[in-house]
């Protein structure tokens, strides 16, 4: 069993930035691919941005040039940046991490964009 515990969600204006953070119970290294989702109320959880084990990364078309997905093997962390937030980017965050063929999820972090 992996767990996964996100960090850093909260209130923030429109224009502003945060960073989340998913610490892992478990090297990250042996991942096959790491991920954030987002879920707004009301809606389905959606895919934000990805990346595998070899740095490939991937970004819904929404986030893309704002938010930035990376990996710190040494803390067994996935991160995602993000700038210039916007109303529409408010959500629960989830964490999620492939040990091949095993998904993992955290609980969620909420991140709320207000003026």
């Amino acid at each position: 069993q992996v767990q996964l515990v996100e960090s850093g969600g909260g209130l923030v204006q429109p224009g502003g930035s945060l960073r989340l953070s998913c610490a892992a119970s478990r090297s990250i290294f042996s991942a096959s691919a790491m991920a954030w989702y987002r879920q707004a109320p009301g809606k389905e959880r959606e895919l934000v941005a990805s990346i595998t084990r070899g740095g490939g990364t991937n970004y819904a078309d929404s986030v893309k040039g704002r938010f930035t997905i990376s990996t710190d093997n040494a803390k067994n962390t996935v991160y995602l940046e993000m700038n210039s937030l916007k109303l529409e980017d408010t959500a629960d965050y989830y964490c999620n991490v492939q040990y091949y063929p095993i998904n993992y999820w955290g609980t969620g972090t909420l991140v709320t964009v207000s003026s």
